[in-house]
C-alpha cells in the first residue's frame, strides 16, 4: 500500500507530529510519498526536519509554466473530470476569501499531484490541516485521482469552517481524522449527519523511546519552559505579564521561551520595559534534542494558550515526567488531569497562570515528581506513535479496498 501525503508547507519546525507519524507508517510498512507545495520559510535547525526536506517533492518548484502545461494536459487527456474539478474550485472559491484565481492555481497543483501519484502507483492521498492542502486533494479526486482522507488540528480550521468548505471536505472524503474528541465534535457540526462514523479520532503521537529514563524533576530555583510559535494565540504575553508578579515573591525564578515568530520583537519590547531581561530567555527554535534538555532542567511547561488543537509540547513535557501548566481549551482537557498531571487555567487569565506557578512553587518536590510521572503513564498510554499510526494504517487500507471495489 503505497500513500501520498499532501502537505502545505513540509517539514515545518513546529509540525514534527508529522514527521513522527509519517515515519511510523513507515516502520510498520506503508509506503509514504511526501508532496508538499512548498518549503518551509523559516530555518530547518533539527537533523530530522532536514532529511525529510530532501525527500520531499515541492509542487510549486515547477514553476507556473510547468504547471499550467500539466493543467492543459490534462484537461486534453481528460475533459470531463477537468470540468467537474472546475467546478468544484469554483463552489469552493464562492465560499472563501482567498478568490477564484487562487483557486485556480490549486487546480494546476492538483493536476501535478495527480500526474505524480499515478506515476508513483499512490492507492490512497492524505492531507494535514483542513486548509489548501485538502483542497488539493479534493480536486485531485475530481479530476479522477485517487481518494482521500485528512486531519484537523485546530484552531484555524474551526476559527473558519465556512470560508474553508470544511463540511465539503468531509463529506467528500473517504475518511477524516480529528485528533481529539473535540475536534470530531467541531467536524460534526459541518459534516452531514449520515458521515459522523467517518470521522475518526487518531491521536498525534511521540516515539517512547526518545523519554527513556526521564530525567528527574530538579530541585532549587523554579524553572519553566514555554515552547510554540510567537503568535497571539499562544499566548507568550500572558506569560510576560504573570511573569513581573512572579518575580516579586520568586525573585530567582527562570522562563526559557523556545521558538520564533512574528511577536517576538513585541516580547523582547515587553520583557525589557518589565526588566525581566535575567529572568526569561528567548532561545529561538531549538532541535528535539535541545529541546529535549530545556525539559530536562526545567519543573514544569507552560502553555497559556488562547487557542490550540491538542499540543504536542504538552505530550512531550508530559513524556519527559513534567507537570504541565495550560488552558482548559479545545482537547488539552482530554489529557491533562487538574491536580493529578498539572493546571488546567481559564485562557487570557494571567492572574490564574500567576496562581498556577505560586501553587507549583509551593508543591513539595516530590508530590511534583509523582505529578510528573502520573502525566508521563498517561501520556504514554495514549499516544504512542506506534498504536497511533496502526490506527491510521488500518484505516488507509479499509479505504484502499473499499475504493477498489
Amino acid at each position: 500500500m503505497k500513500i501520498a501525503y499532501i502537505l502545505n508547507t513540509y517539514p515545518q519546525p513546529s509540525h514534527s507530529f508529522i514527521r513522527r507519524e509519517v515515519q511510523a507508517l513507515e516502520r510498520q510498512g506503508v509506503l509514504v510519498l511526501r508532496l508538499a507545495m512548498r518549503s518551509s520559510d523559516m530555518p530547518l535547525v533539527d537533523p530530522g526536519d532536514k532529511e525529510e526536506a530532501a525527500r520531499t517533492t515541492y509542487v510549486l518548484k515547477l514553476g507556473a509554466a510547468r504547471l499550467l502545461f500539466g493543467l492543459l494536459a490534462e484537461a486534453t487527456h481528460a475533459p470531463r473530470c477537468i470540468w467537474r474539478a472546475v467546478w468544484l474550485a469554483l463552489k469552493l472559491a464562492r465560499g472563501s476569501d482567498r478568490g477564484v484565481l487562487r483557486h485556480l492555481v490549486y487546480l494546476a497543483e492538483a493536476a501535478q499531484v495527480k500526474r505524480r501519484c499515478f506515476a508513483e502507483g499512490v492507492d490512497h492521498m492524505h492531507a494535514h490541516f483542513g486548509t489548501n492542502a485538502t483542497a488539493v486533494v479534493m480536486l485531485v479526486q475530481a479530476m479522477g485521482g485517487p481518494g482521500y482522507s485528512f486531519t484537523t488540528h485546530g484552531p484555524e480550521e474551526f476559527d473558519a469552517p465556512s470560508a474553508l468548505s470544511l463540511g465539503e471536505k468531509v463529506n467528500r472524503a473517504a475518511f477524516s481524522v480529528a485528533i481529539s474528541s473535540f475536534g470530531r465534535s467541531q467536524l460534526s457540526r459541518w459534516a452531514r449527519f449520515g458521515h459522523w462514523d467517518r470521522i475518526k479520532v487518531v491521536h498525534c503521537g511521540i516515539e517512547p523511546a526518545r523519554f527513556e529514563n526521564p530525567v528527574a524533576v530538579p530541585e532549587g530555583s523554579l524553572r519553566l519552559v514555554s515552547i510554540g510559535r510567537f503568535v497571539e494565540q499562544k499566548g507568550q504575553m500572558i506569560l510576560v505579564q504573570a511573569m513581573a508578579d512572579l518575580v516579586k515573591d520568586l525573585p530567582d525564578i527562570h522562563l526559557s521561551l523556545i521558538g520564533d515568530g512574528e511577536m517576538r520583537a513585541d516580547l523582547e519590547a515587553a520583557i525589557s520595559a518589565r526588566g525581566l531581561q535575567n529572568n526569561i530567555t528567548l532561545t529561538g527554535w531549538l532541535s528535539e534534542a535541545d529541546v529535549k534538555t530545556e525539559l530536562a532542567a526545567a519543573h514544569a511547561l507552560v502553555l497559556p494558550s488562547f487557542a490550540e488543537g491538542l499540543p504536542m509540547v504538552v505530550m512531550e513535557a508530559m513524556a519527559a515526567a513534567r507537570p504541565v501548566i495550560t488552558t482548559f481549551v479545545a482537547g488539552t482537557p482530554e489529557l491533562v488531569l487538574p491536580g493529578k498531571t498539572g493546571w488546567l487555567v481559564p485562557a487570557g487569565d494571567y492572574g490564574a497562570v500567576v496562581d498556577a506557578v505560586k501553587q507549583l512553587a509551593a508543591t513539595p518536590h516530590d508530590a511534583v515528581v509523582k505529578m510528573g510521572q502520573a502525566g508521563r503513564d498517561r501520556v504514554l498510554q495514549r499516544h504512542d506513535s506506534e498504536q497511533e499510526a496502526a490506527k491510521l494504517a488500518a484505516l488507509f487500507q479499509k479505504a484502499v479496498a473499499e475504493n477498489r471495489r
